[in-house]
């Protein structure tokens, strides 16, 4: 998969960018990880420009962000419902998503965006829980951006030192993500103990 967008970085270029930008911001497994990195690697053997590509590679991000928003507003929980079973939605965590947007909203998706894996599919729930649209895409495209330039400068710095993005940024993710699954487990825990204002 790796060499798989490298290649593809390097023989269309920006244009690449941008269509995998969009197509890892619907939920399918071409990490931003790799194709900004991969742009940057780009930018410094002199290609494109870097600043360019990082912005394309947020518009890219925002355009199937709000791609993957709209699919979920529009086809709701027959979608997620549906398809969805097969990674394992189930109603209780459609509840729990829409639960959370109505409390934290644009919250959840500014920070979500800064969360590696959970970047990915924050639009999802947000879509279901039809947060403001236009806010929506503002705290996405505030996320996006620092994202989108960090692992761009990253791979433009180091070169053809490629691998020693790849690693570290794997290595991250996958801390942030167990950091994730945890508060998550804990924010579940709490919201099943009854209200005392219910009582």
């Amino acid at each position: 998969m790796t060499d798989l967008l490298v290649h593809l970085v390097r023989d269309y270029g920006l244009l690449a960018v941008f269509v995998l930008m969009v197509a890892e911001s619907c939920g399918l497994p071409f990490p931003s990880e790799i194709i900004m990195p991969a742009a940057g690697l780009l930018a410094a053997a002199g290609h494109v420009n870097l600043g360019l590509a990082i912005l394309i590679g947020t518009a890219g991000n925002l355009c199937g962000s709000l791609l993957a928003y709209w699919l979920a507003a529009r086809f709701g929980e027959p979608l997620l419902l549906g398809p969805g079973r097969r990674v394992g939605i189930r109603p209780h965590h459609l509840e729990i998503a829409d639960g959370w947007f109505q409390r934290h909203g644009l919250w959840a998706v500014g920070v979500g965006r800064v969360l590696p894996v959970v970047r990915t599919y924050i639009s999802f729930p947000a879509g279901l829980a039809r947060v403001n649209p236009l806010g929506f895409s503002l705290a996405t495209a505030l996320g996006a951006l620092p994202w989108c330039a960090a692992l761009g400068v990253s791979g433009y710095l180091l070169g053809a030192n490629y691998d020693r993005v790849s690693g570290p940024v794997g290595r991250v993710a996958v801390v942030f993500a167990a950091v994730l699954v945890l508060t998550v487990a804990l924010w579940m825990w709490r919201g099943r103990r009854p209200d005392p204002k219910d009582a």
